[in-house]
């Protein structure tokens, strides 16, 4: 306890009497932690935007029109047995289609007027179909319903027309989540080498300290705890700034974000991953203050 009490005095010590490079310091590891915190919220952003895409992607099987219900329900289910891809099937009947038609286009007289000249329903029963993941699933659910015994019932389904489409929208997807994941890996490593300049500029400015220790004796961790200890409270500092800078800024930005991506709720994303962003910026706060901190230090020891 007499050891620690001193390493302790040290440390505050080393913050007080470089205040101003401590306040770089600490600047620097809130701009690093609000950056990391700010590629959290991106991923979940981009995820959002990327399941919403997708969720527009579907594949329809139209049924013959004197297909019963039932029979038209069976195939349904017997999809939900033979495969786990799919993440929503979507009956819908012809007097349903027929009322989306006539909601879509009740201010078009020339759609209602070819309707009126029909003088029947036109549309026919359908499944429509979204999977979980790329185009292979919709081709594998494509050849299903392709199959022999459903080509009583089935009139067509549309996989092919839409194939191109559909690759075309998994692509550039998976290339967004791709750039912005090597992109979020550079931004933190240059943030990371960043800080590690910034800790030390600090610790050099006690090298002939260390090494005078050193020299007396003192024990390796007895030199490098004032400033692990040091880079714990820049990054303490560091993480209670950021914590109510996040809370401000996804809480007065959510309404504007919320017009542009209906849907998605910035605050309410916040407030759903409190626990995994306060874990973040404690590691990003005080793990890279107290990492960096003994890694720097390494370089005066070796006397």
């Amino acid at each position: 306890m007499a050891n620690f009490s001193r390493v302790l005095h040290f440390a505050l010590l080393h913050f007080y009497r470089n205040r101003g490079t401590s306040i770089a310091a600490i600047f620097i590891l809130t701009i690093t932690t609000l950056l990391i915190t700010g590629l959290f919220f991106m991923h979940g952003v981009s995820n959002f935007v990327v399941q919403t895409v997708q969720d527009k992607i579907d594949i329809t099987a139209y049924f013959k029109s004197d297909a019963a219900e039932q029979e038209i329900l069976n195939v349904r289910q017997a999809l939900l047995d033979q495969s786990t891809s799919i993440k929503r099937i979507e009956y819908v009947s012809k007097e349903a289609a027929l009322a989306d038609f006539n909601e879509k286009h009740q201010d078009n007289a020339v759609f209602l007027r070819a309707l009126a000249e029909v003088g029947q329903n036109p549309f026919l029963p359908s499944l429509n179909i979204i999977t979980n993941g790329d185009t292979s699933q919709y081709e594998t659910i494509a050849n299903i319903l392709q199959q022999d015994e459903y080509s009583s019932v089935i009139e067509k389904v549309d996989f092919s027309e839409k194939k191109d489409t559909i690759e075309k929208v998994f692509s550039i997807t998976s290339s967004a989540t791709t750039f912005g994941l090597a992109l979020g890996v550079l931004m933190l490593f240059i943030a990371i080498l960043v800080v590690l300049n910034t800790i030390k500029l600090i610790v050099e400015t006690s090298g002939q300290e260390i090494s005078t220790m050193r020299i007396v004796g003192a024990s390796n961790w007895f030199i490098r705890g004032p400033f692990i200890i040091q880079g714990a409270i820049f990054g303490g500092i560091s993480f209670i700034i950021c914590f109510f800078v996040t809370a401000a800024c996804t809480y007065f930005l959510s309404g504007g974000l919320s017009v542009i991506m209906p849907g998605f709720n910035l605050f309410g994303y916040f407030l759903a991953n409190m626990l995994l962003i306060i874990i973040l910026q404690l590691a990003a706060g005080v793990g890279l203050g107290s990492v960096l901190s003994f890694i720097v230090v390494r370089k005066y020891l070796k006397i």
